[in-house]
């Protein structure tokens, strides 16, 4: 398609989408750029007919990419044999993943998981376990612990318990009054010392903050904190809903400091758990934190589904069988270094295919210069994300080719120019030029 008929198309098909678009959907979202309609492997096609290269994945949502043959033939399989049953009863799918997903945890026996439809979902479930653990295991003052930790910058979802956990004033503001009893602290072992006794039920952490610009927690932080928690009896709870099922390059980011004996209390995972199918999951790690949520003290419709669970174990499997967490790895390092040596680019941060870049921002720039970049991203065929006005994210397939990643490397000087004149001041006009003539109005 030449750009001529991508411009007479757009005026077609897309717009006439987006106008009904905005015509029938609640504008939580803003207004949506593209209208997509189908995808293979890393690429994604829009009501158009362009093509472009998805370095976002949904949000870090869609592992295999799009319609991987795998993931969709062990789905449609199972939506041909049994959908919905609602948890009066179970299924094998829901059996095995739940086993799965404590065996790639290296869970110990009496472990437990309580699926979910999404991440906030599972941190709603995090959140619930905090407090009966706050009721049933007092402070040393005899009264219940009533105190949630959780630390600046963080983002945990936007249902009213994860949004208390949630630290961005933007987000919490319009809905308060909040759950109460959370507190957010600096994401220092310092803070930590300071913030940590016998008050607190849980302190809950994401091992890499996505949201936030793809951040690092500091080195030995993780591990620290697993020290606080046990000393003083609070849980230790872990948000890997984006770190997640592969994102790292392993199975969860925290075993980088937690493994064997020094476990979380609890997990939370959604996002690339299902392959792009709705699915949460909450990992309750030994015996006595499992014993916290008893029968009828939390539950959801939908949550542990036939076609879900299907889902997530035929995404483990493929990325399992297919050597995917050792790929993320290289993909992501061929990225994080060609990302360093593109000039106008700053830090980068990276941990597998979840990657950060802070962007310098040109000199006299009128307007938010990370969205100008997305933009001209997407004109260029690529599909990545701003997490702030400078910083960009990206969280592509873990099935991304090494040539993907170069063709996105080679555009992106390109592509800053173009987010350079986007954004820069028009040029003033030398002193005595006249006014531009205007052309007659048309009868």
């Amino acid at each position: 398609m030449t750009a001529a008929q991508h411009t007479t198309s757009r005026f077609s098909a897309q717009a006439t989408l987006l106008g009904e678009y905005s015509d029938s959907l609640l504008g939580v979202f803003g207004s949506p750029s593209l209208v997509l309609t189908h995808g293979h492997g890393a690429v994604v096609t829009d009501a158009d007919g362009r093509d472009y290269l998805d370095l976002l994945a949904g949000i870090a949502v869609n592992a295999l990419g799009h319609a991987h043959p795998r993931w969709v033939e062990i789905v449609s399989r199972q939506l041909a044999t049994l959908g919905h049953v609602s948890n009066f009863f179970t299924s094998p799918q829901q059996i095995a993943l739940a086993g799965k997903l404590l065996s790639l945890a290296g869970a110990p026996a009496g472990s437990h998981v309580f699926f979910a439809n999404s991440g906030t979902e599972a941190n709603e479930a995090a959140f619930k376990l905090a407090r009966r653990h706050g009721q049933e295991h007092p402070g040393p003052d005899g009264r219940p612990r009533s105190t949630v930790l959780a630390l600046e910058s963080a983002f945990h979802g936007r249902t009213m318990g994860a949004l208390a956990l949630t630290a961005k004033e933007a987000y919490r503001a319009p809905f308060e009054p909040l759950p109460g009893g959370v507190r957010h602290i600096p994401a220092t072992v310092e803070a930590l010392e300071q913030h940590l006794d016998g008050t607190v039920a849980a302190l809950v952490v994401e091992p890499v903050q996505g949201e936030a610009g793809v951040r690092e927690l500091p080195e030995g932080f993780l591990r620290r904190a697993r020290e606080l928690t046990r000393r003083h009896g609070a849980l230790l709870i872990v948000d890997e809903v984006q770190t997640g099922v592969g994102r790292t390059g392993r199975w969860f980011a925290s075993s980088t400091e937690l493994t064997g004996d020094d476990l979380p209390d609890a997990l939370t995972l959604a996002k690339g758990l299902g392959g792009g199918f709705p699915i949460g999951a909450m990992l309750t790690v030994g015996p006595e934190v499992s014993a916290l949520l008893g029968a009828g003290q939390h539950g959801t419709t939908f949550g542990g589904n036939p076609p879900a669970t299907a889902a997530g174990l035929a995404t483990v499997t493929v990325i399992e069988e297919d050597g995917l967490l050792e790929h993320a790895r290289t993909v992501g390092a061929l990225l994080g270094d060609g990302l360093r040596a593109v000039p106008g680019v700053g830090e980068v941060r990276q941990r597998g295919l979840l990657i950060g870049a802070d962007l310098l921002v040109p000199e006299g720039a009128t307007a938010p210069f990370g969205p100008a970049v997305v933009e001209a991203a997407r004109e260029a065929g690529f599909i990545v994300n701003a997490t702030g006005p400078a910083t960009l994210r990206l969280a592509p397939p873990l099935i991304l080719t090494e040539e993907q990643a170069r063709t996105f490397l080679e555009a992106l000087p390109g592509i800053l120019s173009t987010a350079t004149t986007a954004v820069a001041a028009p040029a003033a006009a030398p002193a005595g030029t006249p006014p531009a003539a205007v052309p007659p109005k048309e009868a």
